[in-house]
């Protein structure tokens, strides 16, 4: 694999890395998740997270203009933790989230292909697809960054393109209104918890504007590009969750939409569209997922091939050829594997939103506690982001305590476990060296 270089991802090319694992995941993969928890108002649940999601996009902007890396959260963690457990921890727990979320693109995929075949989406044919699209995504990151950048850009317009076409023919075919934008149904239908916990999952859909933060070394001007990037991606993906999510709220009725959550845009463009809709739509959802897949590899690959050259995490090579890069690409991908074999998309979503909360809080705290002057952040806006964060985080934890308590069983073993995991390892280390 062709070594990564400093200047080889222009601004562009970071946006569409950045609107490839948001839209890839977000709009295909949790629509029906969200709009399961909040009803007729989940269309809103898209703008409210985007909002949350740009208090915490200020803290990443602030610290990608004052420490552009290719390591991007592991190097913000170092530097507001120091070189330890709790760092490592937070940059595993962010990885993690990250190959949680090529499991969820996966199988998305897997649903939406199976679509032009009338086959049901519990068939094997899921996962066996999903395994696929990851081997796909695999063999284009090796090829490095220059086929990543320009694969990158082409499908982001395609599906950003044809997505908008979906949305805004969707709409036209069902004679949408602006009365329509207020749902006939009051907020009182659903619990406050359940609109929160549709939350964390649209902030889920928003959080791939991390990945961007992941090849700061490589864009061009880093100290601007990399928050520019992270701007433009944000506003880019809310304008298309919007258009989407109205466009489906008009086709077809929440119960419609609960019933095809795997798959609800490609079920909303058979009564706008037909069976020609449905494969304009079913070939979006390809590209998008694909698009997703390889950005978020990408950029799992530098996190942990960063981690392992702090001496963050334990790395054995297990004969494999070629560099360090090359090693965290294979195990990147054997785990997205894995997870996509085994879960659903209900629990991936799930444990990813836990994740990915739960280190944002981290860096927000951090951030506020130990460089806010340093990064010179303004302390309102970081303890609203963190304050945000934990009452979503909350909700959401409550309400899969009590409808799937072995979600939340599973993330708390696994953080546990990669925290006495690190600690181990660390230790082991400094005993090493003083010997």
């Amino acid at each position: 694999m062709a070594q990564y270089k400093k200047n080889s991802l222009s601004l562009t090319g970071a946006v569409s890395l950045g609107t490839g694992v948001m839209i890839g995941a977000g709009i295909f993969a949790l629509l029906g998740q969200v709009a399961e928890l909040s009803g007729q108002w989940f269309p809103y649940a898209f703008l409210v997270g985007a909002i949350i999601s740009g208090f915490s996009a200020y803290t990443y902007v602030k610290l990608s203009n004052a420490y552009p890396s290719a390591g991007g959260i592991a190097t913000y963690l170092k530097k507001i933790y120091g070189k330890g457990a709790v760092t490592a921890s937070g940059a595993l727990l962010m990885a993690l989230s990250m190959v949680i979320n090529e499991s969820l693109v996966a199988r998305t995929f897997g649903s939406y292909t199976l679509q032009l075949f009338d086959i049901n989406d519990n068939s094997v044919w899921v996962p066996i697809l999903g395994v696929l699209l990851l081997i796909v995504a695999f063999l284009i990151n090796i090829s490095g960054n220059t086929i990543i950048g320009k694969s990158s850009f082409a499908m982001a317009v395609l599906k950003i393109g044809g997505i908008a076409i979906f949305a805004i023919g969707g709409l036209w075919a069902a004679g949408f209104s602006f009365s329509e934008v207020v749902p006939s149904e009051s907020l009182k239908e659903y619990p406050i918890t359940n609109y929160l916990g549709a939350l964390a999952l649209s902030i889920l859909a928003y959080k791939g504007f991390t990945t961007i933060t992941n090849s700061g070394e490589e864009i061009t001007n880093p100290n601007k590009n990399v928050g520019r990037a992270i701007i433009l991606s944000l506003a880019i993906c809310t304008v298309v969750y919007l258009l989407v999510a109205f466009a489906v709220s008009s086709n077809l009725t929440i119960e419609e939409i609960i019933k095809a959550k795997d798959y609800s845009l490609a079920e909303a463009s058979r009564p706008a569209f037909g069976k020609y809709g449905l494969w304009f739509t079913v070939g979006i959802a390809i590209i998008a997922t694909i698009s997703g897949v390889v950005a978020s590899i990408f950029a799992v690959s530098r996190m942990t091939t960063m981690l392992t050259q702090m001496n963050l995490i334990p790395h054995k090579h297990f004969g494999l050829p070629g560099k360090l890069q090359k090693h965290m690409l294979i195990y990147t991908v054997v785990l997205a594997l894995t997870m996509t074999i085994l879960f659903d998309l209900k629990r991936i979503a799930s444990l990813g939103a836990i994740f990915y909360l739960i280190m944002d809080i981290g860096i927000h705290w951090g951030v506020l506690k130990n460089m806010r002057k340093d990064i010179n952040a303004r302390v309102s806006i970081l303890y609203t982001a963190i304050l945000l964060d934990c009452i979503v985080l909350a909700a959401f934890l409550w309400i899969k305590a009590s409808s799937d308590l072995l979600v939340v069983i599973v993330a708390a073993i696994l953080m546990v476990l990669i925290f006495l995991g690190e600690k181990w390892f660390l230790k082991n280390k400094s005993e090493e060296k003083e010997k």
